[in-house]
């Protein structure tokens, strides 16, 4: 075994790890050279090495592998020696107050080392919106207190009640109606005669729920009962005295406000919840706030309109309300006013209704205004808003509540201009008042007579509160094309209950028909065509109908023989 070792690749690496004399960490003394495997080494002829050892306080330098005088080496002097290191290494560790000092340095020093000086534009960037911050919160805060001034003046009830949402009194059909009339007592510095008599009323019908709303207005001239005889005026009169009796002249502008409300209501058939009041400066100031209106100038008349009533405004040098037939004009505060209140005095032309025209004018003034101060660039300009805030806070009185404001301003904002209809009650199709003359004065009077407006609240009724088809108010004519007879007139009762007036029942014209056939006469009334096509679940045809009809028929309906 031994010669085997001492021989080949083993007996070198044997070599040549004796060459280096690692000692034996476990005291044991290396062999020497030549030594034969199971020899007893004798350790007085072993190489000493110099270690130190720590035992105990002492640092004793002993020979590796010589039994000391007074002990051997044991696991205790290695336990002592470890705890030695503990004891050190403890005191040398750093308390916890030094430790939360050492990370606050070394994020201070992180910090510092990630920061980078500010260039000068991200500066100027910031302090940009600093102070855009700071302006848009003044502006808040001004506009706030603006609205808070004007809310005092204008609206009914406490103030801090605008941050509720209530809900606008509505009618049995689920309507809010307002009056909205204008006085004079402001113009030409308080002194023009008969100030407190309303040169416009109109009434304004809203639906919460459809979001559409209607313009009608009621003439000036209109003949009717005060229902009191202690006005000045008299007992009976012009409509446009009713506030002027009811108030006293403008000493109890509410008592005016209330009784003119009723009689509008009276008269339209509607119940009127809330009114409005403005006088001419509420006009001028809104218009001019939301930098003026456009309106289309409409007239029978070729050469457009022309009212010399007004030209002292420019001193007579000038023709200050004419404008050409169909033109669409730019107005201020002053010529808006002017074209409301125009009716071809002074020798002018364009307006031969007269308070009719004038009224037609007054609602184009109202939804022009309506439809600048609800647009994104009004609701936008700040300057523009305070302006709307000062001149309504300052020039107009109404009945509306605090916490009714938010409705009112969604609805504003819901309400499409387009969707917002006139009812004329002088249409020539349908006209519902003519003119008369009582004790020498030019007055307005129902065409069903004095004091008679079953006519205009039937009118109003069907256009507010009916369905689509009844405003539209279809002509049917209803033919048998081969059906039993008396089936066509079975029919017709039928379209009559549905809402629809038939103007003739017969027989159609020999030939071959589906069970249904429609044939719409007209464009102009697509609620009704599409009933029609619900009701008989078929298409409306729009090509010529293959039988005459009588009268203003609006759609022919061909009952064929039945599958």
């Amino acid at each position: 075994m031994s010669d085997f070792l001492k021989s080949g690749s083993f007996a070198i690496i044997d070599q040549v790890f004796m060459k280096r004399n690692r000692s034996s960490i476990d005291g044991f003394i290396p062999r020497r050279p030549g030594a034969e495997l199971g020899d007893l080494h004798e350790s007085e002829e072993a190489a000493p090495i110099d270690r130190s050892l720590h035992t105990g306080d002492d640092v004793v330098r002993e020979t590796v592998g010589v039994a000391r005088a007074d002990k051997e080496l044991g696991r205790s002097d290695i336990d002592e020696s470890l705890r030695d290191i503990d004891e050190i290494s403890a005191s040398e560790r750093p308390t916890r107050k030094e430790r939360r000092l050492q990370k606050r340095q070394k994020r201070l020093m992180r910090k510092n080392r990630q920061q980078r000086p500010k260039s000068l534009v991200r500066r100027i960037v910031k302090w940009f919106f600093i102070l855009l911050l700071v302006a848009a919160l003044a502006a808040g805060g001004y506009l706030a207190y603006r609205v808070f001034i004007a809310g005092n003046n204008v609206f009914q009830g406490n103030i801090f009640d605008i941050v509720q949402n209530q809900p606008l009194k509505e009618d049995e059909n689920g309507r809010s109606n307002f009056l909205i009339f204008g006085t004079a007592e402001d113009s030409e510095g308080g002194t023009h005669e008969g100030g407190n008599l309303t040169d416009s009323i109109m009434v304004a019908s809203v639906n919460q729920t459809t979001k559409d709303a209607y313009l009608i207005s009621i003439p000036r001239d209109l003949w009717v009962d005060y229902n009191r005889t202690d006005c000045l005026v008299g007992y009976r009169g012009k409509i446009n005295a009713v506030y002027f009796c009811g108030s006293n002249d403008g000493q109890d502008e509410q008592a005016g406000a209330e009784a003119l409300r009723a009689k509008a209501g009276e008269i339209l058939g509607l119940d009127v919840q809330y009114y409005v009041h403005l006088n001419f400066t509420a006009v001028i100031e809104a218009v001019d706030a939301v930098g003026g209106v456009e309106v289309t100038i409409e007239t029978d008349d070729p050469r457009g309109i022309l009212d010399r009533n007004f030209d002292w405004k420019c001193n007579y040098t000038c023709y200050y309300v004419n404008y050409e037939q169909g033109e669409v004009v730019q107005l201020d505060g002053e010529h808006a006013l002017a074209l409301a209140r125009a009716r071809n005095a002074a020798g002018g032309y364009g307006l031969a209704g007269g308070n009719f025209a004038r009224e037609q004018n007054q609602q184009k003034v109202l939804r022009a205004l309506v439809e600048k101060a609800s647009s994104a660039g009004t609701l936008s300009n700040l300057g523009a808003v305070t302006g709307l805030i000062d001149a309504l806070g300052n020039n107009l009185r109404t009945n509306i509540e605090t916490k009714e404001i938010r409705t009112l301003m969604g609805l504003g904002m819901d309400i499409a201009p387009k969707s917002i209809l006139s009812l004329s009650l002088v249409n020539e199709d349908e006209p519902l008042v003519t003119t008369g003359n009582i004790s020498g004065q030019s007055i307005v009077q129902p065409l069903a007579g004095l004091y008679v407006y079953t006519d205009i609240q039937r009118y109003v009724d069907r256009n507010l509160n009916a369905s689509p088809v009844v405003r539209e108010d279809p002509q049917l004519s209803v033919y048998n094309g081969g059906r039993a007879a008396g089936m066509a007139q079975t029919e017709a009762d039928r379209l009559a209950d549905e809402g629809f007036t038939v103007l003739s029942v017969d027989n159609a014209p020999e030939g071959t028909y589906a069970p249904v056939e429609i044939y719409a006469l007209t464009e102009e009334k697509p609620a009704s065509a599409a009933a029609l096509e619900r009701l008989y679940g078929v298409e409306v045809r729009t090509t010529p109908p293959p039988a005459s009809v009588v009268g203003a028929t609006d759609f022919l309906i061909i009952l064929g023989p039945q599958l």
